[in-house]
């Protein structure tokens, strides 16, 4: 094993060649090959946006040259050849992404946006360049402003491409690069993690992250392993547990024996089913393509019909035929359609910034129009993600304020998971004070804590302390315990002077609007569904708080992808997963739709597609519409441009010159088709006034 220093990507020899598959694709490399495995996306983005700078950049003179007034003594410097000079690079610098997706289209033996684009403005730049001599035949502008356009919307969809390489390298990254090993003598050294073999004993200071999966041989410590299996509450770990490398070890010192390494361990696993799940889909057909797909063969047929029958049957001259033939290309030429999608898509995705809602492409809109099926991760986006306390029963003695004031004396000095929300529930309780300091604290390993304060003995911990000390708790205590665990919290008891005098539970609680956003969905023809890491009892309960039906407990991080997948392929939902931490990632690769709560891990907002920058689960709900409205607006769009062509593509072909004799010019071709460009961008702009229902 080696590693690469720049990326800290792991890669293995073969045939003393270094190696890394990322996505599918294996890639041979040194330092710089790596690095250029995760920066092209944004040389491409580059290469775009200086396109379209040359491309605007020289259309603006063509437009002036050919349409605004010069002075007396300028003319004389205007000619067809300076025009065909700027418009020249345009046509084919610019726009050579057209010339070559339409070789790829006839190679395929279909026919697609591209094809319609690169035709129809070679018919204006050729047409113009045989006419350099007549001003009344230029149509540069019209070539240029149709590339220059298209490739603005093209920027727009291409702006957030390239993140999967980004999730992968950072999900990489939560990996310690070093561990510290112990050797044989006991002494300890550094050594960097590759290094690390199975069956190596490591040991993990307090805060560090642990660097790869095994089992506790020694030490006690909490250990949040909320990024890898989603619970919010941090796990105790004692000799014999087992334990997930990247997750971070809390403040007790462990030694570990290491049982995965390299690509067996739980987050290379995370790592592979994200690249599977990503790799998986194929690119979305836009629906324009989609039509493109039988529109373009038309367009070029009746211009192609509308050349014949007036030069061979009719016996008008080669140029009149030609006329005929340019004026429908350009007719047909898809400026309205370019921006039918893109125009809709941009108002749509400004209005959603504007309600905390950031889309990051016009598939995901296309895409979320269509859910039927929501799926929640239960920590951090339906539940709050930290425990606080949600029950204080007084059993006898004290009143309910004294039993959570001598649980908080307990927990003073506890590092137990739970103490912080015991403490945060008893300010206030002294008088504005502080908790006080017991007199004396022993803690309990697996138990709980034993304590004294004032001259009262407290015992505060599990059901287990009381039988160490042999204190019974009555029928009512159990029933109230009973009912506490049924509810899916954590109920600790307490006992003052050998007697219980109380029952603290706490709990990971429903954040704010979650019951109402589950309702609106349920209205919508939405079901939701919950997944969690957590066990039955505890799932069952906040389901039934959420007011959702549908659920899956006890899943690992490969398993939320795994029902995902389940729910899309055996249920044939179209599946949407809302999420927020890096082990929500592989099901949000897996969904249509990931949906990220934008207070979470940076892995699970770049593996979303919508992310929900106010932490309000009600976004969902706006996201919903927000998308069915902009989806709306795009068939609208396309509708009226589509409508528009095949409406005047016949008067292009010269209908009127049999009634009128009149010739429509290729020059009002391009004035119409600017004018249905106006109309789709109008339409788009209405979506300013989109305001969710909630």
């Amino acid at each position: 094993m080696a590693s690469d220093p720049v990326c800290g990507m792991f890669v293995e020899a073969s045939e003393s060649i270094l190696h890394a598959t990322v996505r599918g694709t294996t890639y041979y490399f040194c330092s710089e090959t790596c690095l250029k495995t995760f920066t092209q996306p944004e040389r491409q983005l580059k290469a775009l946006k200086r396109n379209i700078a040359l491309a605007v950049i020289l259309s603006v003179p063509i437009l002036i040259l050919e349409y605004i007034p010069l002075p007396p003594w300028l003319p004389v410097i205007v000619d067809g050849s300076i025009l065909l000079v700027l418009a020249t690079p345009v046509q084919f610098i610019s726009g050579w992404r057209f010339y070559r997706g339409t070789y790829d289209a006839i190679k395929m033996r279909t026919s697609n946006m591209d094809v319609l684009i690169a035709v129809g403005t070679s018919a204006a730049f050729f047409y113009s360049a045989i006419n350099l001599g007549n001003p009344g035949g230029w149509y540069f502008d019209t070539a240029t402003i149709i590339i220059s356009l298209i490739l603005i919307g093209k920027l727009l969809e291409e702006f957030v491409r390239g993140k999967a390489s980004d999730s992968v390298r950072k999900l990489l990254a939560l990996q310690p690069p070093t561990a510290t090993r112990i050797r044989a003598d006991g002494t300890e050294e550094e050594v960097p993690l590759q290094e690390v073999a199975v069956d190596d004993v490591l040991l993990v200071k307090p805060g560090e992250k642990l660097p790869t999966d095994g089992v506790v041989v020694e030490g006690h410590s909490s250990v949040d392993e909320k990024m890898v299996t989603g619970e919010s509450i941090p796990v105790e770990k004692g000799a014999g547990n087992t334990v997930i490398g990247a997750t971070v070890n809390g403040t007790g010192s462990l030694k570990i024996r290491t049982t995965r390494v390299g690509s067996d361990t739980t987050l290379s696993k995370i790592i592979k089913v994200v690249e599977e799940a990503q790799a998986s889909k194929g690119p979305i057909e836009r629906l324009a393509n989609r039509v493109a797909t039988y529109f373009v063969p038309v367009v070029i047929g009746a211009a192609l019909v509308s050349f014949g029958l007036w030069t061979y049957i009719a016996g008008e001259p080669i140029s009149f035929g030609f006329t005929t033939a340019v004026a429908v290309l350009i007719i047909a030429c898809p400026c309205a359609l370019g921006l039918a999608t893109p125009a809709a898509v941009v108002t749509g995705a400004g209005k959603g910034a504007e309600n905390g809602i950031l889309i990051k492409g016009g598939e995901y809109l296309e895409r979320m129009q269509k859910i039927d099926t929501i799926v929640f991760d239960k920590t951090g986006t339906l539940t709050k993600g930290k425990p606080s306390v949600t029950d204080v029963v007084k059993l006898s003695g004290l009143t309910e304020s004294e039993v959570i004031q001598m649980a908080a004396v307990a927990e003073k000095q506890s590092e137990h998971p739970l103490a912080s929300a015991i403490l945060e529930r008893a300010k206030g309780e002294f008088g504005g004070k502080g908790v006080p300091d017991p007199d004396s604290f022993e803690s309990i390993t697996g138990q709980g804590i034993k304590a004294s304060y004032n001259g009262r003995e407290l015992v505060f911990g599990n059901t287990k302390i009381l039988d160490t000390f042999k204190i019974a708790l009555d029928d009512e205590g159990k029933q109230k315990m009973s009912a506490l665990r049924k509810d899916g919290k954590t109920a600790m008891v307490l006992a003052v002077n050998g007697e219980v005098a109380g029952i603290v539970a706490a709990a990971d609680t429903l954040k704010d609007h979650v019951v109402d956003t589950v309702n609106r969905l349920k209205l919508m023809k939405i079901e939701p569904v919950m997944l969690t890491g957590d066990n039955g009892e505890t799932a069952a309960a906040i389901a039934r708080q959420a007011g959702i039906e549908k659920y899956f407990a006890e899943v690992l991080p490969t398993g939320k992808a795994d029902a995902v997948k389940r729910l899309q392929k055996e249920e044939h939902r179209t599946v949407a997963m809302v999420g927020d931490g890096i082990n929500d990632a592989p099901a949000l690769a897996q969904a249509d739709v990931g949906i990220a709560m934008g207070s979470g891990s940076d892995i699970a907002v770049e593996t979303g597609g919508m992310i929900l920058m106010r932490d309000d689960v009600r976004d969902v709900v706006s996201g919903i519409q927000l998308s069915r409205k902009v989806m709306g607006k795009v068939k609208q769009n396309l509708g009226w441009a589509f409508g528009y062509n095949i409406a005047l593509i016949p008067v292009a072909a010269g209908v009127l010159y049999l009634a009128t004799g009149v010739l429509l010019n290729p020059i009002f071709a391009a004035v119409a088709m600017a004018l249905s460009s106006v109309s789709v961008t109008t339409n788009s702009l209405t979506l300013r006034r989109f305001k969710p229902k909630l």
